[in-house]
């Protein structure tokens, strides 16, 4: 299985960035792993929040294949814990599943059209965190999670 990560506008913190890929060498041990941007929206300023998740909704799917399993970054969506989390990937893996696509969308959230497609949301916190944290907490906690499945010392119980 690959785990494909896509978001919404570049990391313009070479802090955070240096962290991310550093997280992202780590994961590339245990799973096929892969981080895409999408560009922001050109422009941006001339249009509503609609016509801007509409855009980035427009780009978020093209990057998809029809077998892809779609789970949505979203502050309604469902929490875990990281262990139960781990399990959530153990079992989407054992599912034969090829590629699990977690979403960070822009800074409106997404379209219908992106809403309709997943099959699932996660939310990471009840707080809010910039879409550039996101990234680096979905990619830790995607490590964490192999740790946790390979019974490695990283994460403790």
């Amino acid at each position: 299985m690959t785990i494909k990560l896509l978001a919404v506008g570049k990391t313009d913190n070479t802090e955070l960035q240096t962290l991310i890929t550093a997280y992202e060498n780590r994961l590339q041990h245990y799973i096929k792993f892969e981080l895409e941007i999408i560009p922001d929206i050109k422009n941006s300023k001339n249009l509503s929040e609609n016509q801007q998740k509409e855009k980035e909704g427009e780009l978020i799917l093209k990057k998809l294949s029809s077998t892809d399993a779609l789970i949505l970054l979203d502050e309604n969506g469902k929490q875990f814990s990281s262990v139960v989390f781990s399990e959530y990937l153990q079992k989407k893996m054992n599912s034969g599943l090829k590629q699990l696509v977690f979403v960070i969308g822009g800074p409106y959230g997404f379209s219908k059209e992106v809403y309709q497609k997943a099959q699932g949301k996660i939310s990471l916190s009840a707080m809010t965190f910039s879409h550039q944290m996101v990234r680096l907490f979905i990619v830790e906690q995607l490590y964490r999670a192999f740790t946790i499945l390979k019974n490695e010392p990283y994460h403790h119980r």
